[in-house]
Order: structure tokens, then sequence, then C-alpha cells
């Protein structure tokens, strides 16, 4: 029985790894500032997230809390924007500082670590992480991107 050439497999390989591949977000100019707060995001790069909207540039923003301020309320931020016009959230997990889906990441709220803008909700790939976190630095039960509320930015600010 004839095998197929190396090739071949190589290239499913290669063709199956770009399909799951995740596009690198955006990267802010040195005068993007926060639409939330107006600080100049490139000075806490590790903090930093981003909203995509369908209809306008990336917004970058100095951090998770400001994030979902903006989700929360993007019309106050951004005039005749509506939440349905947000396409992608991009977040920065804390140990790798790696963006990454920030509807898919676990929040730590509450926790003895402070971002530019104070407390700070921590993102983490996995509750695994999350909870690992919280031995060190404290916080509330880690939340999902659904269960971060206005008021539970309140309580951070």
């Amino acid at each position: 029985m004839r095998r197929p050439p190396l090739l071949f497999f190589l290239l499913a390989l290669i063709l199956s790894l770009s399909a799951v591949a995740v596009a690198e977000p955006p990267a802010p100019g040195k005068n993007d500032k926060c639409p939330v707060c107006g600080m100049f995001v490139t000075r806490h790069p590790d903090w930093m997230a981003i909203a995509e909207l369908n209809d306008h540039p990336p917004l970058f923003l100095c951090g998770p809390k400001d994030l979902f301020k903006f989700i929360h309320f993007p019309g106050k931020y951004l005039p005749q924007t509506a939440r349905q016009k947000i396409e992608a959230v991009h977040v920065k997990d804390y140990y790798s500082l790696s963006f990454i889906d920030g509807r898919q990441a676990v929040y730590v709220p509450g926790s003895d670590l402070l971002g530019p803008m104070g407390n700070e909700l921590i993102p983490f790939k996995s509750r695994d992480e999350a909870a690992e976190f919280m031995r060190d630095h404290g916080g509330r039960p880690p939340v999902t991107f659904g269960e971060v509320t206005p008021q539970a930015l309140l309580e951070l600010d």
C-alpha cells in the first residue's frame, strides 16, 4: 500500500493551523487615547484593551474596566454608537500579556493589584489561572464577560 507523500501531510497541517489562528489585534498609535478616561494608552501597554467596531476604527482603552464602561455605555463615549456595533473585544491575559478574546476571558475583580485607573478587572485565559492569581492577590470570585455589570463597575470605582 502506497502512503501519500509527506508534502501532502505538511500542507494539510499548515492549512488546518491557519484556520484556527486568531488575527493579532490592531496596534495603537502613540497619540491614541482611551475614549473613557482620555489617557494615552501606550503609556500602560500591559493593561490595554481594544474594542473593534463595525463602522469605526478600533478603540484603544487603558484597561478592562474602561473597556466595560464603553461596552455598557458606548453612546456616552462615542456618540451614535450602539453596543451592537462592537464586533470584537481584546484584553491582555495577566500572565502571558498576550491579547485574548475579551468575551472568552475570566476576570477577577477587587484584588490588591491596581491598574492605570485604580481598581481593575484582571483578565485571564482560564479559571485555573484566575484561582492561582487570587491565592496571591485576593479578589472577589471570578466573573465572565456577561457577568460584568454596570453595578460591578461602580464597585470598582
